[in-house]
């Protein structure tokens, strides 16, 4: 059988171009590190490659959500708290003004303290964060939650202007934690506070005047109810950064776990690469070798 020189070149050619092709594809493993460099490689691995990578992104997301998430209720957290520590000292105060033997200068004392506390509430309600939005409005973080009518009526001067509508944090798959805090009902105990404040700063103000001891019961009851409110706040939050804590730790082993699966999926075996890339060397300097050789033979050289 004759082998015209056309189709041996035609073979020669096709042979080196697809070792170097070879070479090229193994090359490209060995810089980054990738088993598989088109999905044709390998379509199974290749879908199985694509989900968990999806699902790695969205644990990341849901990690991000978290983190920022766990700053914010600390910081809300730490508000609250300062809140029912004035409300604390607040109440204390109000209970010593309750005692029937207090003079009218005690008495009036007392109405610059309490006047503190008041406005304290009311600075730490209406407290913005960085970006200069209100942190318990609510979702309308551009109003001010507590608002002041100085032209009110004595004991309405006071109202919430936020609302009470929750914003919800993605934290998982199909898992969601509110993020915002409001002070609704905060406005009850300063409406009140400052009927006591009022009632306290008259010059001949009477510890035993019914109309004044009604006054402060009044006001202990507002300090009661809500110090009642911004506790459980307290420790709804104390409650949630728990689970968000676990939760973080949960998302943390699932993508351990899917890290080591793409890895042992998707990465290339480098010692099986390298043999490889030897092999298709090998074959390649080779076939040059023997492309030389023959181009150089004639049908003269056996005659």
């Amino acid at each position: 059988m004759r082998i015209a020189s056309s189709q041996y070149q035609a073979f020669m050619t096709a042979s080196l171009q697809k070792n170097q092709e070879r070479i090229t594809y193994v090359n490209q493993q060995l810089s980054t590190g990738d088993r598989i460099q088109l999905p044709s490689d390998d379509p199974v691995d290749s879908v199985r490659l694509s989900r968990l990578k999806r699902e790695e992104a969205a644990i990341d997301q849901y990690r991000a959500n978290i983190a920022a998430l766990q700053q914010r209720m600390s910081k809300n957290e730490g508000y609250l708290t300062n809140m029912v520590n004035d409300m604390n000292a607040g109440r204390d105060l109000l209970v010593w003004a309750a005692d029937g033997a207090n003079t009218p200068d005690d008495l009036n004392a007392m109405v610059t303290s309490l006047s503190s506390l008041r406005d304290s509430l009311v600075y730490t309600a209406n407290t913005v964060d960085q970006e200069g939005r209100y942190v318990f409005s609510g979702t309308a973080t551009n109003v001010a939650p507590i608002a002041y009518n100085a032209t009110g009526t004595l004991g309405q001067r006071y109202s919430y202007a936020g609302n009470q509508n929750a914003q919800n944090v993605v934290v998982g798959n199909g898992i969601t934690q509110v993020a915002n805090q409001n002070v609704a009902d905060l406005e009850k105990l300063l409406n009140k506070l400052d009927e006591t404040i009022d009632a306290l700063s008259k010059s001949d103000v009477d510890a035993n005047d019914p109309d004044v001891r009604t006054t402060v019961a009044a006001t202990l009851g507002a300090f009661d109810d809500a110090l009642n409110l911004v506790s459980g706040k307290v420790a709804v939050l104390g409650g949630q950064q728990n689970i968000l804590k676990t939760l973080d730790a949960n998302h943390t082993n699932v993508s351990l776990s899917n890290k080591t699966a793409i890895n042992d999926i998707g990465s290339v075996d480098v010692a099986v690469a390298a043999t490889e890339l030897t092999g298709y060397t090998t074959a390649l300097q080779a076939s040059y070798k023997a492309y030389g050789k023959i181009g150089n033979l004639s049908l003269f050289d056996v005659l």
